[in-house]
């Protein structure tokens, strides 16, 4: 079983493709993998399998630490997508691929760089059926703005950055999460105003906690911030790093960025063994 290890931000996954699978991923052999101690160590898995419609270089699943399956990553898209690259998947610099969240389009900039366009945001969904047009609300004592951009975010806003960067995630972001609100769990971003145009974020992601960064959880960020009278494109500060996410007047999204491979290897018969029996 063949994998590799990609990180872009300090946010790491494991690459995999479907054909060098010896069994399905089930949430158990996920959440094995991505042991810290006992599996490879990652954020999560990435899935690489042909595509099954036509105009697609792929079709990419993604699944978080705790086993459970998400509908979309920015970091691990763009992962995905300059992986694909580098295997000979594709030569275009522009291409298509199919994720649960529908098709993303990546435009490659360099060898460890991509644009990604991800659709058009909404701020009514499923994810929040109470939300009303506008997708505010308040939980937890936060007012928040619901996004969908793929998967579900709930962005707040807070006025200072000491108290920003005071935040115990780990104490506050399970009741956010978890909360009647969402019946799907949401992923949470909490950000302030650094300067015009530049936000600073920290997220708690469904199925993974605090980390140190996210793409579709900056992007979140950035949408609220837009929509709060903000300036685009919007820089934002994560822990990891730094992205640029582009919001035009119908919330259309592309989200620019890095990722680079960490190590390729091969998972051991042992831990192979294991991951069977599971």
């Amino acid at each position: 079983m063949r994998f590799e290890k990609w990180q872009a931000l300090g946010n790491d996954y494991l690459i995999v493709e479907r054909e060098d699978l010896p069994f399905p991923l089930t949430p158990a052999r996920v959440e094995r993998l991505c042991h810290r101690h006992l599996g490879l160590g990652s954020d999560g898995v990435l899935e690489l399998s042909p595509p099954d419609e036509p105009g697609f270089v792929a079709r990419l699943r993604i699944f978080n630490p705790d086993g459970s399956e998400a509908e979309l990553s920015g970091n691990g898209a763009r992962e995905a997508i300059l992986y694909l690259v580098r295997a000979g998947w594709t030569d275009q610099r522009q291409f298509s691929i199919q994720t649960v969240a529908g098709e993303i389009r990546p435009t490659i900039t360099s060898a460890s760089t991509c644009s990604v366009d991800m659709g058009r945001a909404r701020l009514q969904s499923g994810d929040y059926p109470d939300g009303g047009p506008y997708g505010s609300g308040v939980v937890e004592g936060f007012r928040f703005q619901h996004v969908q951009v793929g998967n579900p975010q709930c962005a707040i806003h807070l006025s200072d950055r000491a108290e920003l960067e005071a935040l115990d995630l780990g104490a506050i972001g399970p009741a956010i999460q978890h909360s009647p609100l969402f019946p799907n769990r949401t992923n949470v971003s909490f950000y302030c105003d650094v300067e015009p145009g530049v936000i600073r974020a920290r997220i708690y992601e469904r199925g993974v906690g605090e980390t140190m960064s996210s793409g579709t959880g900056a992007t979140g960020a950035a949408i609220a911030a837009v929509l709060r009278g903000g300036e685009s494109p919007v820089r934002v500060l994560l822990d990891g790093g730094e992205l640029e996410v582009d919001v035009d007047e119908a919330l259309h999204v592309d989200l620019s960025g890095w990722a680079v491979p960490v190590f390729a290897g091969e998972v051991s018969p042992e831990l192979l063994a294991e991951l069977a029996a599971l």
